[in-house]
Formats: C-alpha cells, structure tokens, sequence
C-alpha cells in the first residue's frame, strides 16, 4: 500500500510556471506507475500524465503535451510534474496516482490506478 500527498499548487497568472510534486510513503515506490490527473469545477478527472516505474516511459495528454514535465526520484519516493506556459484551462485540481504495474508500462485511465493523493488546486488567472 502506498499514501500519496500532492503539493505545489497555487495561483498563477497565464504564462507562468508551477512545479507539482506527490510525495509517496512506503519503501516499495518504484514498483508503482505513476500517473497526474485533474478535475475542473463540473467537468470529469481527466488523465495529464504518466509515468512508468523507472521513468524511462512517459505519455501525455495531447493538451498538455509540449508544456508539462512528467518525472520522478525513486530515491526520495517523489514525483513530479513540471507546469510551463500555464493557461486559465490549466485551471483543477490535479491529483497524483500510483499503480502496481510492470517495469515499462504507464497509465491513462483512472480506473487503472489503485491509489491517490488528496489534491492540489491549480489556478491560472488570466
């Protein structure tokens, strides 16, 4: 079993940047696929990005793709995910998730992943 706590959201103006991390508990982090998903007022969690056990895989929602940096520090149990060139429909909550899974495989769909954090509000002004 994994916990996962989100942190790093705030508010930003468009353009801007903002770093997400997810902080795992557990020894057995590097076993997980990760992956970072959001949730805007009245719409469904949506997939941004995942990850595969070591990093060496990564995939990206076609909106995102290009602005945002999915990454992850087995040795501090930690991932990550770099926000460039925010815009105000970057605007969630984006929350983290973790997948016992095979070495190179990463996840798109929320119903593939096991456990999540609580989320962190992004907000883009424009």
């Amino acid at each position: 079993q994994v916990q996962l706590v989100e942190s790093g959201g705030g508010l930003v103006q468009a353009g801007g940047s903002l770093r997400l991390s997810c902080a795992a508990s557990g020894r057995t982090f590097s076993s997980y696929a990760m992956g970072w998903f959001r949730q805007a007022p009245g719409k469904e969690r949506e997939f941004v990005a995942a990850i595969s056990r070591s990093g060496g895989t990564t995939t990206y929602a076609d909106s995102v793709k290009g602005r945002f940096t999915i990454s992850r520090d087995n040795a501090k149990n930690t991932m990550y995910l770099q926000m460039n060139s925010l815009k105000p429909e970057d605007t969630a909550v984006y929350y983290c998730a973790a997948d016992w899974a095979s070495p190179a495989v990463v996840r798109v769909h929320s119903y593939d992943y096991d456990y999540w954090g609580q989320g962190t509000q992004v907000t883009v002004s424009s």
